[in-house]
């Protein structure tokens, strides 16, 4: 029985994509770089703010000063302008509040920079309250690690096979491996389908009810 539910947030509770690509997009303009697509940060994102302004950056990331500007920048743009356009996914408040009208535990844990979680969250789902929400705190590494997601579970007592983790990418499926919990996809997030299923994931939840169906079918 599944006593936990531990979300991604970054293209699985919040469509954060115009708010995090126009803020590093500021930051490469001010550095004399090309600005990218809004579509090309789907695969940008996922590993951390460190790997989403080197990936946007390409080659230039390995030039230090213009490194510095663009983080910089993007540090500055998005504590200001992270809820400008983010916003749930269908179906998500509802999967929320059904989870916990079951008596399960919600948590998040993303490679979203820590100080930005709350934020969100409390602007996208201002009714609901999570157990934890983690961004990437500094005693720990970013997912894939298993460190931090071991951490909420040792400080509820909550079992490995208790937990499932629920993300749209693969560095989500290789966490939940990582901290042998059980994992389910979403394929309305940032990666799709085939992503989470090569990367080993044995559930892709197509909407919120099919996934709220197998989380409680466990």
């Amino acid at each position: 029985m599944i006593k936990m539910v531990i979300f991604d947030l970054d293209g699985t509770l919040v469509n954060s994509l115009t708010d995090l690509a126009q803020s590093v997009n500021k930051g490469l303009k001010k550095a004399g770089l090309d600005e990218k697509p809004i579509e090309n940060y789907k695969h940008y994102v996922g590993n951390g703010r460190e790997m989403l302004i080197k990936r946007a950056m390409g080659s230039y990331a390995d030039d230090p000063e213009k490194l510095k500007i663009v983080s910089d920048t993007f540090n500055s743009e998005y504590k200001i302008h992270c809820n400008d356009n983010t916003a749930d996914y269908e179906g998500c408040a509802w999967l929320l509040k059904s989870l916990d009208e079951k008596d399960i535990k919600t948590a998040v844990l993303s490679n979203k920079p820590d100080e930005f979680v709350g934020q969100i969250l409390n602007r996208v789902y201002p009714e609901y309250k999570f157990t934890e929400a983690w961004g990437k705190k500094s005693e720990y590494k970013p997912k894939p690690d298993k460190a931090a997601l071991t951490a909420i579970l040792n400080k509820h007592n909550i079992s490995n096979d208790e937990c499932i983790y629920i993300g749209d990418s693969d560095v989500d499926v290789y966490t939940a491996k990582n901290a042998n919990v059980k994992m389910a996809g979403v394929e309305w997030g940032f990666r799709g389908k085939s992503e989470l299923l090569k990367a080993g994931a044995e559930f892709v939840a197509s909407d919120a009810k099919e996934l709220f169906d197998y989380i409680i079918s466990l």
